[in-house]
């Protein structure tokens, strides 16, 4: 008897529920809201045995699914995980569940609609985490794009359609030059074999000419670059958070922005090892650059949402550092501030988007002394934006800890730039924070301010749990991604002397995974 395809089951059973959705009434809002609400917390349950089930250690990929798509060229609905997949499987399902409850009250019309493309989008999202089969791959991450293209488009602000073509046509740009350098490696594969296949073990094999490398290995940094978003290909996020309903943001910030870093750990950097060395001190310069510069940029934002979708080209530039820094702490260091800038940066927009609905503004200055009606809010903005500077004890210390240690171990200056950027971070939330909640009440309309709901702290709730166990107990995280992490850092070493062997291209100076990889955050085993 064939086991369950529980891979495939996850991909689409919320793309199901949201076609499903789809055919109720449209003036049924409770009911669609209720079922939409279901349907994701049935899928984070669904995804929960990823946890238990996924076995750290076990080499290689499991509960492997893999089926003929398209003969004629080789292609296969390939699907399998590991600690790192899982991980960010973990993440979407939490943190789409947290987006469509969030989105109850903000979300009056279309909610038929709305509903449906944020589950879709959950399903894309699921799917690109799971494939094994490039060309699979590039076509789950295509399709994410037409969602959350609708969602900023349709419910988004004044410049929504702005936003909207912004966002999509940067994604787009990207996406084709990692299209062109997939079909190259697929004509590659099959001049040299015979056999046509979009397989990512067997391109892995390939063996590729350093000028080869380079050029396809800028071609799928390009687009991850964008996609995560690096300095300078960062404009159009700005614009798509701040344009964006509260629960697209959300989407955004905490699991599409982690598509790019992911993309760079499990394609572009074990595909093209010697175009990696070439360009990883370049790549890790722009994420300095990156770090710095949207600190100062955040520092001077009159909007909230702005701000805080500053903050994220920033935080993503630590996590980019923590991978060119290309160590075991730097792995691990980056996974944990893709996971905790999911988790802190998600409650963020959470947050705006609470006082939002009820002022109906972000601006800063419309605000002062919220502490004096919103205590509950205050208290949770408080713990969450500590959190975001990477406060020990909380999630965002852990994640930037180890990319720091990773990145001194690489280049003592690389450590000092980046470590610039907590201090600015620390600047621009304290002082947003200062603006916000401290002080005299100074506008009328906010004395009569409502703190928040019974629905919104349930759903703050599970946020703050995390805040707290990843800062105080990461270990558990730690344990489900490092042995998935040592094999890609081992992967990229061996396929980097085996290209040197074949070329006369010099080797690279990769720490070896077995010698620095971390047992708890920061030590070594």
């Amino acid at each position: 008897m064939a086991p369950f395809p529980w891979l495939t089951f996850l991909v689409f059973f919320p793309l199901a529920a949201g076609a499903l959705i789809a055919l109720l009434p449209a003036g049924a809002h409770r009911q669609i809201r209720l079922w939409a609400t279901l349907a994701a917390f049935a899928e984070f349950l669904f995804s929960l045995p990823l946890w238990w089930r996924v076995v750290p250690g076990q080499p290689g990929f499991q509960f492997e699914e893999r089926v003929d798509w398209i003969p004629a060229i080789g292609a296969q609905y390939h699907l399998g995980v590991d600690g790192i997949s899982a991980l960010l499987v973990l993440l979407t399902t939490f943190i789409s569940l947290v987006a469509v409850i969030g989105a109850w009250s903000a979300i009056q019309n279309r909610t038929r609609e709305f509903y449906a493309l944020m589950l879709a989008l959950e399903a894309g999202m699921i799917g690109t985490f799971f494939c094994l089969d490039v060309l699979l791959f590039y076509v789950f991450w295509e399709a994410m794009l037409i969602p959350m293209y609708l969602l900023i488009g349709a419910w988004g602000g004044q410049r929504r359609i702005y936003a909207a073509v912004k966002f999509f046509l940067f994604t787009m740009a990207g996406s084709v030059l990692m299209l062109v350098a997939i079909l190259s490696l697929w004509f590659l594969q099959k001049d040299l074999s015979g056999v046509p296949t979009w397989d990512l073990q067997t391109f892995l094999a390939l063996p590729l000419r350093p000028d080869q490398q380079l050029w396809l290995f800028l071609a799928f940094a390009v687009a991850f670059a964008i996609k995560v978003p690096m300095f300078p290909l960062h404009t159009w996020l700005p614009d798509a958070h701040v344009e964006a309903p509260t629960a697209g943001s959300v989407i955004l910030a905490s699991v599409l922005l982690k598509m790019g870093g992911y993309g760079f750990l499990r394609f572009a950097m074990p595909l093209f090892p010697n175009a990696l060395a070439v360009c990883a001190p370049w790549i890790a310069g722009l994420s300095i650059v990156g770090i710095i510069y949207g600190s100062l940029v955040a520092m001077v934002q009159p909007d909230l949402k702005k701000l805080v979708a500053y903050s994220s080209v920033a935080h993503m530039g630590f996590a980019i550092l923590g991978l060119m820094a290309l160590n075991a702490q730097g792995f691990a260091g980056s996974m944990m501030t893709m996971l905790n800038h999911g988790v802190s940066t998600g409650a963020l927009f959470l947050l705006v988007g609470v006082i939002y609905e009820r002022r109906h503004t972000r601006r800063i200055a419309d605000f002062g002394g919220l502490w004096r009606v919103m205590p509950v809010y205050a208290s949770i903005f408080m713990v969450v934006t500590l959190s975001s500077i990477g406060l020990p004890g909380l999630n965002g210390f852990v994640g930037e800890f180890l990319v720091l240690l990773g990145a001194f171990k690489h280049s003592v200056w690389w450590a000092v730039f980046a470590a610039s950027g907590v201090i600015l971070s620390a600047c621009y939330m304290l002082w947003m924070y200062q603006r916000v909640f401290f002080g005299p009440v100074t506008h009328d309309e906010n004395r009569a301010l409502a703190d928040l709901s019974l629905r919104e702290r349930l759903v703050f709730a599970p946020l703050l749990v995390l805040v707290f166990w990843m800062g105080v107990m990461p270990q558990p995280f730690l344990d489900r991604m490092q042995p998935a992490l040592d094999r890609t850092i081992q992967a990229v070493h061996e396929r980097a002397a085996r290209m040197s062997a074949l070329s006369s291209g010099a080797r690279i100076g990769f720490v070896e995974p077995a010698a620095a990889a971390p047992s708890s955050a920061g030590g070594e085993r």
